[in-house]
């Protein structure tokens, strides 16, 4: 099942992307979610500023800390190498791969796939991965969808993407956090079952003495 999420991002990335490589304007639908946007929130540029704030590398590299701190100190080194790898490996992809490659550009800087999403939705991610399954993980993906809506909304309303770039950059980070969270699995160390009980061997009950 994560492989097939993992195959339907990257291919929905892809798809969105390919159609827009090299474009310099809005067009389509990028067009018309601007112009709702720029409609509905034109006019209040410091709400926008907030909505934008989780894109921000101070309040995610923070974010990021405290995550890698409180698996370090619950030993769980997986989630270390998560954290870690799961927001570098997308960034630096997006950064030195993908842009170049797309080559879509918004006044003088490459667009596409969107790094304030990237950044954002690989940090979003790895809180969902690192989550206890059940209501914890369902709540964190719920909240994480929600944030991911806000800051779109204000990354296209500010100017600095146009709404493709941001659901690229969305899909793109789930993709690369996904296929990176089963390797970094393997890493951890497996859990000891706790010591044998006393006058046993691995657990085995005594053997009787003879008479």
């Amino acid at each position: 099942m994560r492989w097939a999420v993992v195959a339907v991002c990257a291919a929905a990335a892809l798809a969105i992307g390919v159609p827009f490589a090299g474009d310099t304007a809005a067009s389509g639908l990028d067009a018309t979610v601007t112009a709702w946007i720029d409609g509905a929130f034109g006019g209040q540029p410091a709400l926008l500023r907030l909505f934008v704030l989780p894109t921000e590398p101070v309040v995610l590299l923070s974010l990021l800390a405290i995550v890698v701190l409180a698996c370090a100190l619950g030993r769980r080194w997986d989630g270390v190498t998560l954290a870690v790898l799961g927001v570098a490996a997308p960034v630096a992809l997006n950064t030195w791969v993908l842009k170049p490659l797309f080559d879509r550009m918004k006044y003088d800087y490459l667009a596409y796939p969107s790094g304030h999403t990237v950044s954002m939705v690989a940090t979003l991610t790895v809180l969902v991965l690192l989550a206890r399954p059940g209501i914890a993980r369902a709540v964190t993906a719920g909240v994480s969808a929600v944030i991911l809506v806000i800051a779109g909304i204000g990354l296209v309303g500010l100017g600095y993407h146009y709404p493709t770039d941001v659901a690229g950059g969305a899909c793109f980070a789930v993709a690369v956090v996904l296929a990176l969270s089963s390797p970094t699995r393997r890493l951890a160390p497996a859990r000891s079952a706790g010591s044998p009980p006393a006058g046993t061997s691995s657990g085995s009950p005594p053997a009787a003495s003879p008479r």
